[in-house]
């Protein structure tokens, strides 16, 4: 397989632990370990990768699990009232 379709499914099966393992309602610490963890068992599963595709697959997993969205209790919508102020 070429090396860019193994990243692609990597970084692939990254973003599909990261959603079923519920690490986007996670701490910023608890993030951090269970993404270099996450990453460690990758690179297990994926000898091909260097370490230099598995350092882009973790600042892909840390960036994708700081959306522009806010996830979780604190992100809540403002009022209606809020939607027109400027």
């Amino acid at each position: 397989m070429p090396k860019d379709q193994l990243k692609d499914r990597a970084r692939d099966e990254l973003f599909s632990h990261i959603n079923r393992c519920g690490v986007l309602q996670a701490s910023l610490e608890d993030q951090q370990q269970w993404i270099d963890e996450t990453i460690e068992y990758i690179g297990e599963r994926y000898p091909d990768l260097n370490d230099t595709d598995l350092k882009d697959l973790h600042r892909i997993g840390i960036h994708f699990c700081k959306p522009a969205i806010s996830h979780g209790a604190d992100s809540s919508l403002k009022g209606e009232g809020d939607a027109n102020a400027a």
